[in-house]
């Protein structure tokens, strides 16, 4: 909503975990052609979530065949990667948003970016105002959560499924 994307729009997801999982949801469900940067263990798993494609987030050869095909694309993921080849992905006036926090300073070149009119942008959790639409949004749509449920007598478990990497997509915590 903030970044004017329309049905029509091509937006991709790099990172589909947590936050990545609901925005291909999210997304698809706004009537737009989404694109998912994941591990090729997760590429049937994002079609499943709201995908219409999916790229192999480690294969830089791959990512630069999708050049110049996104209106936005979300990172959600902490991690570095290419993002002179991410760039070069967005259409003229494209953004690059970022909900995950890297864990190491973002390196870019700015001029295929002052050519092309794109933009970088970082967000938090939206206002009350907003959480509430998207609530609406979610409930009209039926986007929802893939959780893993664990009792909280079960809690060291629970935390060694998230530090393993392998949560699919969020962990709840539950009354025993």
């Amino acid at each position: 909503m903030q970044y004017d994307i329309k049905p029509t729009s091509r937006v991709a997801v790099i990172g589909i975990g947590g936050l990545g999982h609901l925005a291909l949801q999210f997304a698809n469900a706004w009537g737009c052609e989404v694109t998912a940067f994941t591990s090729e263990s997760k590429m049937e798993e994002a079609k499943e979530m709201g995908a219409h494609h999916s790229l192999n987030s480690r294969d830089d050869s791959e990512i630069e065949k999708a050049a110049g095909s996104f209106d936005l694309i979300i990172s959600t993921v902490n991690v570095d990667m290419n993002w002179d080849i991410v760039i070069k992905t967005l259409r003229p006036k494209g953004k690059l948003h970022f909900v995950g926090l890297l864990e190491a300073p973002l390196e870019i070149s700015a001029a295929p970016m002052i050519m092309a009119q794109n933009s970088l942008s970082g967000s938090p959790v939206g206002s009350p105002a907003t959480l509430r639409k998207m609530l609406d949004f979610a409930a009209r749509h039926n986007i929802q959560p893939v959780t893993e449920t664990y009792k909280m007598s079960e809690i060291n478990e629970a935390f060694e499924r998230l530090e393993s990497g392998n949560a699919r997509y969020r962990v709840v915590l539950e009354r025993d």
